[in-house]
């Protein structure tokens, strides 16, 4: 019996049970890894699971059971079990099944490679990657290296008459090298993930990336205090366009806990710059032709030459607030869909990342954030930082120990990005600069 009829099955002796609408979720994977440190193979782990989540409707009330064996001789008890909780929890007037019962669209992504690596394989990337990295001279010891693999299955069947089915792969290596010995000592890193082993980078170029941003951060200074521009590398650019996906996210605008709640339909932006989701890239991250929900996926620019086009819904967020699902539900076995991006990127700069710095004579190059110090109601954006100063337009000596701060509306409304955007890490940016912010240091 595959994958789909097992769900179906269960399905069907739900609704059998007296379940007025259900779904099931079937999540499966295997994921290898293996790790070395200083030469020396440190761990290898190996780890393969089955998560089965259940979710049952009675009018308005919802339940959700999960478990880990998929034996359909337990059916009966998890669909009692489900019903039963569904009996007593309070009703909610936005719950229920996604409005999908067409298969999933016949694409194909290419997010599966036949190629699984064994441990030596794995071994042998995450030594290239450590050796390149202690090769650097400098460089006095390190964190380790790892390389993994994983292949993860996700099956989705509702009584709405959906019925899909996706497989992913995933290759990944990363490095951490130190410079420098006791309190002078400092610590870098580099990281590549991607579906195809063909296109993930050269260990080496990745250990060798890593010790050489350990080597660029040795005896940092703490500057004064000072209200300067910050411009942000592309390795923590993505994290603003973060913050902008929590403040669209429609559960949160539902609540009303979003500084952005009234903004749809406004330019929030610079003229120019585009904020596009694209869950059909080819060898995506975070690529998927239906979401959690069974609803189909397509890509839309969510910011679209600086105006906020749409939020991002899943079917109970778009029933609070009067829309449709944008294809955006993601969930697991345990709990309830919620609203969730695919492969985001931002786009719409001319300037390369020199050129956005020329005119800068005193300013702050973020390399590295720290803390989670933004508030998603009110836009105040506060976070630990390290990086380089910028003198003259030119990065200058190493910056450790202070705080960036500003308010994301007008950050958004004033940033300008760089034309060097790469797509490679599921939520990408180019480097970008915002002017005016708060450096605190000294």
């Amino acid at each position: 019996m595959t994958q789909l009829d097992l769900l179906a099955d269960l399905i069907a002796r739900a609704r059998a049970a007296g379940a007025d609408a259900a779904d099931a979720l079937l999540v499966s994977g295997t994921s290898l890894s293996a790790q070395c440190r200083l030469g020396k193979r440190e761990h290898v782990e190996r780890a393969e699971g089955r998560d089965l989540g259940l979710r049952v409707f009675l009018g308005q009330r919802a339940a959700i059971v999960s478990a880990t064996s998929v034996d359909p001789t337990g059916f009966d008890a998890l669909v009692e079990r489900a019903l039963a909780m569904a009996k007593v929890v309070p009703e909610d007037r936005f719950a229920g099944l996604a409005e999908t019962a067409a298969p999933p669209d016949a694409i194909d992504l290419d997010l599966v490679d036949p190629t699984e690596p064994d441990t030596e394989a794995l071994i042998t990337r995450a030594l290239a990657a450590e050796e390149a990295a202690l090769a650097v001279a400098g460089i006095t010891n390190s964190e380790g290296a790892e390389a993994g693999f994983s292949r993860s299955e996700v099956t989705l069947v509702t009584s709405a008459g959906f019925a899909g089915h996706r497989v992913r792969t995933s290759h990944s290596v990363s490095c951490t090298a130190l410079a420098g010995s006791g309190t002078d000592m400092q610590r870098d890193y580099d990281y590549h993930a991607t579906v195809h082993l063909s296109d993930l980078d050269d260990p080496a170029q990745i250990g060798h990336s890593a010790a050489e941003r350990a080597l660029a951060r040795m005896n940092p200074t703490r500057p004064k205090t000072a209200a300067i521009p910050v411009v942000y590398d592309p390795r923590v650019a993505g994290s603003l366009v973060g913050h902008l996906l929590g403040a669209i996210n429609g559960a949160s605008v539902a609540r009303g806990a979003s500084f952005l709640k009234e903004k749809l339909g406004q330019r929030i932006f610079a003229p120019g710059i585009f904020v596009q989701d694209d869950p059909r890239r080819r060898r995506g991250l975070r690529s998927r032709e239906f979401d959690g929900e069974g609803t189909p996926t397509i890509a839309r620019a969510l910011i679209e030459d600086g105006v906020l086009t749409t939020w991002l819904l899943d079917s109970a967020a778009a029933r609070q607030l009067g829309m449709r699902s944008t294809g955006h539900a993601s969930r697991g076995t345990g709990g309830p869909p919620s609203p969730s991006a695919t492969n985001v990127s931002l786009s719409g700069g001319t300037a390369t990342p020199a050129e956005l710095m020329a005119d800068i004579k005193l300013g702050f190059y973020v390399t590295e954030l720290i803390g989670m110090g933004v508030n998603g109601v009110t836009g105040d954006y506060s976070r630990g930082a390290s990086g380089f100063m910028i003198r003259d337009g030119a990065l200058a000596e190493p910056v450790a120990e202070v705080t960036i701060a500003g308010a994301l509306p007008q950050m958004f409304a004033t940033l300008v990005p760089a034309n060097d955007l790469v797509l490679r890490r599921g939520t990408d940016a180019p480097t970008i600069r915002v002017d005016g912010m708060t450096m605190a240091g000294a």
